[in-house]
C-alpha cells in the first residue's frame, strides 16, 4: 500500500516538473556560426574589415583566411576563387547575389556614424540612410569587393547589452 502511495506521489511532482526541450537531431536546429564572405584581394579586405571597420582579427587567421568576431558570428574572409572551387561552384560573375549581411544599432544617429565609418575606410555607399517603409532607419554601403551591407535601426527590436538583437518570443 505504501508504496503504491509513494509512485502516486511521484507521478504528481514529476507533472509539476517544467517540461524541458527536446534535442533537436543531429544536424537539426539551425544555427548560424560563420558566414565566409569571397574576395578577389585577401588583404585590402583585412584593411577594410580591420583597420576600417574596427573588427580584430582572431590570431587564428593566416595569409590564406581571416576570422573575425562580429558579435557572436565569425565573419571569415577567403579567396573569391578558392571559395567557389571549395563549394563546386563557378567563381566569375559579378553582381546581385540575392544575400545582404547586416547590422542593428541603437539609433537612426548610430547608422549615420556607421555608414560614414564604412566610407571612409573605402565602401561604397549602396543607398544613403532614410526612413523604411518597414518603420525603421536604414541604409546600405557595398565593401570593396561588392557584398552589400545594410546598416539598420529598427525600433520594433531590443538590442541586449553586447548588441544583440533579442527577437520577440
Amino acid at each position: 500500500m505504501a508504496s503504491a502511495k509513494k509512485r502516486k506521489q511521484a507521478k504528481r511532482s514529476k507533472r509539476s516538473e517544467p517540461r524541458r526541450a527536446k534535442k533537436a537531431p543531429a544536424g537539426r536546429g539551425a544555427r548560424l556560426t560563420v558566414v565566409t564572405l569571397g574576395v578577389q584581394d585577401l588583404a585590402r579586405a583585412r584593411a577594410f574589415y580591420c583597420d576600417g571597420l574596427g573588427l580584430r582579427a582572431s590570431s587564428s587567421s593566416n595569409e590564406s583566411i581571416v576570422f573575425m568576431d562580429a558579435g557572436g558570428v565569425v565573419l571569415a574572409l577567403y579567396r573569391r576563387k578558392l571559395l567557389a572551387d571549395d563549394a563546386n561552384l563557378p567563381s566569375e560573375g559579378t553582381g546581385w547575389g540575392g544575400v545582404t549581411l547586416a547590422r542593428n544599432v541603437a539609433s537612426k544617429a548610430a547608422v549615420d556614424a556607421a555608414l560614414e565609418v564604412a566610407k571612409a575606410a573605402g565602401a561604397t555607399i549602396l543607398k544613403p540612410a532614410q526612413q523604411a517603409f518597414w518603420g525603421g532607419y536604414s541604409g546600405y554601403f557595398a565593401d570593396p569587393d561588392g557584398h552589400p551591407w545594410e546598416v539598420a535601426y529598427n525600433p520594433y527590436w531590443k538590442l541586449d547589452a553586447a548588441g544583440r538583437v533579442a527577437l520577440p518570443k
